[in-house]
C-alpha cells in the first residue's frame, strides 16, 4: 500500500503541490474562526471552589469580569454623567458609584465613612463597573475598548479585564515579528548545515503548509490560548525541521541507485515514513504528556503541538517529496559549501577521556537537581506583562492609592439572613489584610423593605437566592499573605453557610498555585515513562532507555537550575512546557546517536572505532536540528515583552543547545562505557536479529539474484 502511494505522489508533483496549496484556503479559515483566550485563569479546573465561584458571578449575578475605573481631577458631575454613559454600552451589566446610591448633590463628608473610603482616595474616585461576559471574551474586550474611547485622558481602567485586552492588543502586534524573525534565523541555521542555499527555502515552505494546517484544524477545538497561539507554529518549525532533513538526505542516497529521480523519491518515502513515524513517537509522547495537567492549559498546548507533529510528518512524506522534485535543479544549482566543523578528533578525545566525562555527567546531576528544584518561580499573571501597559500602571495606581492589591468576592446565600449576614461582613473586615467591604446590608439599611430599593442597585449584589460581598485586600495575588488571608476567609464565610464560595483574581491564582505544583510532578513522570517505553521498544533494551532519558534529563536540569543561579524568577508554567517539550524533542539526539552505535557494533567494528563513527556522523546532525530550534526560538524570546512567552521561548533555546552539548560531548563517553551492560540487557546489540529464511524456489537464489523488495 506504502509502495504504491510512494509511486503515485512522485508521479504528478505539480498536481500534489497544487492540492497542498487548495487545503491551505479552509485551513487559513480555520484560523479565522478559531478563538483565542487570553485569560490564564480560565484554564483553572472546574472543580475548584474559585471556578465555581466565577461560574456564579456569571449566572445568575452577569458580572462575569470586573474592573475598576479611577477617575481624577474631576468633578462629580462628569463622574456621574460617565456612569451613565458606561453602563449603556454594550456588554456592561453595571457601573457602581456613589451616585447609584445617593445623589450627587450630598456632599462627600456627609457619605458614611466606610464608603466613602472605598470609593475615594484623595483627588480621585473610583467607579466598579461590572461586565456581563468573561473578561476573555470579545464582547467584553470591545466593551473596555469602548470605555477608554468614551473616557478622557484623567480616567484610568485597572483589573484583570483590562490587563486581557491589553494582552491581546500586544499579541495581535508582536505575533508578525514573531513569525518573521523565526523564518530568518531557521533560514540562517539551516544555511550552515545544508549545501544549498535554496533548499532550506524548499523545507520552510514545507513545514508552512503544516503549519498552517494545524492552526486551521484548532477550529475544533474551539479556542486556543494566546501562549499556544504565540508559540506553537515556532516549536512546529523548531521540532518537525529533522524530518524534511531525514527525507531528503535519504532521497541524494537512493539517487546514486537509480536513473529516475521519481524512482529514487518513491524509495526514499518508503524509508522515511517508517522512520519518521517511529522517530516522531518520542515528540508526540512529550507534548501529549501535557495533556494529563489539571491546568487546562496544558491540554490546549498538548493537543495542538502533538496534532502539529503528526501533520508535520504527514506533509513531509505526502507534499515535500513533489517540492523537491520540482525544484530539484534549482536547489542543485545555488550550492555551497557547508560551514560545519569534522568533529573526528573531538570525538577521539572525549572517547580517550571517558572517565572524566563520565565523572562529570555524574557530578553535575547534584547541582543541577537542586538547581532545578529550588529555581525562584512567579504565579503574579500581571508580572509577566510589560509593566508600561495602560492596565497594569492603572492597577498599580489602585494598589497604591485604595490599598487595593486585589478584590476577594464571597458568595453567600440570602437565606441566612441579613442578621448573620452583617456578623460575617463585620468578623471579615478584622481579618487582617482586609481593606474593606462593600455588601448590599452596607449600601441600604435593614430598616429599609427591599421593595423600596431601585432594582439596579438590588441586581448589584442580590440574586437569585445569593448575595456578593466584595472583600477588597491590599494583599497581592499569589503572594503568602494573601494564600494565608483566603483561607482564614473561606473558614469565616463556610462557617455562616456551608454552601458559600470566594473567589476573585487572587483566589484563582492560590487554585492555580496549587493546581500548578501537582501538575509539574505529574506530566514530568509521565513524559519520561512514555518516552522510556518507546526508547525500550525501539532498542530492545532494558538499560539503553534509562542511559538516553538519564542525559536528556540532565540537560532539562541544568536548563530549568540557570534561574536559582540567576537569580531571575520564571513564570509557573515554564518548568512543566519545559520538562516535557525538552524531553521529547531533543531525547531524538541521543537515539539518533545510540541507534548510529550499534549499527557500527554490528557491522563488526571495535567498541573504540564504533563510537567514534557514530558520533562523528551524528554530530552533523544534531547540531543542524539543535541550531533550527534554538533559532526559531531564540528570536521571539530576545523581542516578545510578554515575560511569560520570552522565558518560554529563551528556556526552549537554551534547552536545544544544552541537550545538543551533553549528547555530542557527553553521551559518547557515556555509551562507551556502558555497552557491555548494553549487551547483556538488550536483544541484538551486537549482532542483527537474523532475518527468516524464505523456503522455496527463492530460498535457493544467490544473493545477487534477489530482487530489490526481496
Amino acid at each position: 500500500m506504502l509502495k504504491k502511494i510512494a509511486h503515485a505522489l512522485t508521479r504528478r508533483p505539480k498536481l500534489v503541490v497544487f492540492i497542498a496549496v487548495l487545503l491551505m484556503i479552509p485551513s487559513f479559515i480555520g484560523v479565522a474562526a478559531t478563538k483565542v483566550n487570553y485569560d490564564l485563569l480560565t484554564y483553572l479546573p472546574p472543580e475548584t471552589n474559585s471556578s465555581k465561584g466565577e461560574k456564579l458571578l456569571e449566572e445568575p449575578f452577569h458580572n462575569a469580569a470586573t474592573s475598576m475605573l479611577i477617575v481624577q481631577n474631576m468633578p462629580p458631575a462628569y463622574t456621574n454623567n460617565l456612569r451613565k454613559s458606561i453602563e449603556k454600552i454594550p456588554g456592561v451589566t453595571h457601573a457602581l458609584w456613589i451616585s447609584s446610591m445617593a445623589g450627587i448633590q450630598v456632599p462627600k463628608d456627609m457619605i458614611p465613612e466606610k464608603i466613602r473610603k472605598a470609593f475615594y482616595s484623595g483627588n480621585s474616585t473610583m467607579m466598579v463597573i461590572q461586565f456581563q461576559s468573561p473578561g476573555a471574551s470579545e464582547e467584553t474586550m470591545q466593551a473596555i475598548q469602548k470605555i477608554r474611547t468614551t473616557c478622557n485622558k484623567n480616567c484610568m481602567l485597572a483589573g484583570a479585564a483590562g490587563i486581557v485586552k491589553d494582552t491581546k492588543d500586544l499579541l495581535d502586534q508582536e505575533l508578525p515579528q514573531y513569525i518573521l524573525l523565526a523564518i530568518i534565523l531557521s533560514l540562517i541555521a539551516m544555511s550552515f548545515s545544508m549545501n544549498s542555499w535554496l533548499l532550506p527555502v524548499t523545507f520552510l515552505l514545507d513545514i508552512g503548509m503544516a503549519v498552517v494546517y494545524n492552526f486551521g484544524t484548532n477550529f475544533f477545538l474551539g479556542q486556543i490560548s494566546y501562549i499556544t497561539m504565540a508559540i506553537a507554529g515556532i516549536l512546529q518549525l523548531g521540532v518537525t525541521m529533522d524530518y524534511s532533513i531525514f527525507l531528503y538526505n535519504r532521497y541524494k542516497e537512493e539517487q546514486q541507485n537509480y536513473d529516475d529521480n521519481k524512482d529514487a523519491m518513491a524509495v526514499a518515502i518508503q524509508a522515511a515514513f517508517v522512520s519518521l513515524s517511529g522517530s516522531s513517537l518520542t515528540t508526540i509522547a512529550g507534548f501529549a504528556a501535557l495533556c494529563f495537567m489539571r491546568l487546562l492549559l496544558g491540554r490546549d498546548i498538548g493537543i495542538v503541538m502533538a496534532k502539529g507533529v503528526v501533520l508535520g510528518v504527514l506533509t513531509v512524506v505526502l507534499v515535500l517529496p513533489s517540492l523537491l522534485l520540482l525544484f530539484d535543479k534549482p536547489i542543485a544549482k545555488y550550492q555551497h559549501k557547508v560551514l560545519l566543523p569534522d568533529c573526528t578528533n573531538v570525538n577521539r578525545f572525549i572517547v580517550k577521556h571517558r572517565k572524566a566525562f563520565v565523572a562529570l555527567f555524574i557530578l553535575l546531576f547534584i547541582p543541577s537537581f537542586y538547581a532545578q528544584k529550588n529555581a525562584p518561580q512567579y504565579y503574579k499573571l500581571d508580572l509577566a506583562m510589560p509593566q508600561d501597559m495602560p492596565s497594569i500602571v492603572a492597577t498599580n495606581k489602585l494598589r497604591n492609592d485604595y490599598d487595593m492589591a486585589t478584590t476577594h468576592f464571597a458568595i453567600v446565600h440570602d437565606s441566612i439572613g441579613n442578621q448573620k449576614i452583617k456578623q460575617m461582613t463585620d468578623a471579615i473586615e478584622k481579618v487582617d489584610g482586609v481593606e474593606n467591604t462593600l455588601s448590599y446590608n452596607q449600601l441600604v439599611s435593614s430598616d429599609i423593605p427591599d421593595f423600596f430599593v431601585p432594582q439596579d442597585v438590588k441586581d448589584i449584589f442580590k440574586k437569585g437566592g445569593m448575595q456578593i460581598i466584595m472583600i477588597n485586600s491590599h494583599y497581592a495575588a499569589a503572594s503568602s499573605e494573601v494564600g494565608n488571608q483566603l483561607t482564614e476567609l473561606t473558614k469565616l464565610v463556610q462557617s455562616y453557610d456551608k454552601g458559600a464560595y470566594l473567589t476573585g483574581e487572587a483566589a484563582m491564582t492560590d487554585d492555580l498555585i496549587t493546581t500548578s505544583e501537582t501538575d509539574f510532578h505529574v506530566t514530568n513522570y509521565i513524559s519520561m515513562a512514555a518516552i522510556l517505553i518507546i526508547v525500550a521498544l525501539v532498542f530492545k533494551s532494558l538499560t539503553v532507555p534509562i542511559v538516553l532519558v538519564l542525559a536528556i534529563e540532565l540537560a532539562i536540569f541544568i536548563n530549568e537550575g540557570v534561574p536559582y543561579f540567576t537569580n531571575v524568577a520564571i513564570p509557573f508554567i515554564a518548568p512543566t512546557v519545559i520538562g516535557c517539550v525538552q524531553l521529547g524533542a531533543t531525547v531524538d539526539y541521543a537515539i539518533l546517536m545510540t541507534t548510529r552505535f550499534r549499527e557500527e557494533l554490528q557491522k563488526g567494528n571495535k567498541r573504540e572505532d564504533a563510537i567514534v563513527i557514530a558520533a562523528t556522523t551524528s554530530d552533523d546532525s544534531i547540531i543542524a536540528s539543535s541550531l533550527v530550534l534554538f533559532c526559531a526560538t531564540l528570536g521571539v524570546g530576545i523581542v516578545s515583552k510578554m515575560k511569560i512567552i520570552s522565558t518560554i521561548c529563551l528556556m526552549l533555546a537554551r534547552g536545544a543547545v544544552i541537550s545538543a552539548l551533553i549528547t555530542i560531548f557527553v553521551l559518547p563517553a557515556i555509551l562507551y562505557v556502558c555497552e557491555p551492560i548494553f549487551a547483556h540487557t538488550s536483544l541484538w546489540w551486537r549482532k542483527p536479529k537474523p532475518r527468516k529464511q524464505t523456503l522455496g524456489r527463492h530460498a535457493a537464489q544467490p544473493a545477487d539474484k534477489c530482487n530489490l523488495s526481496e
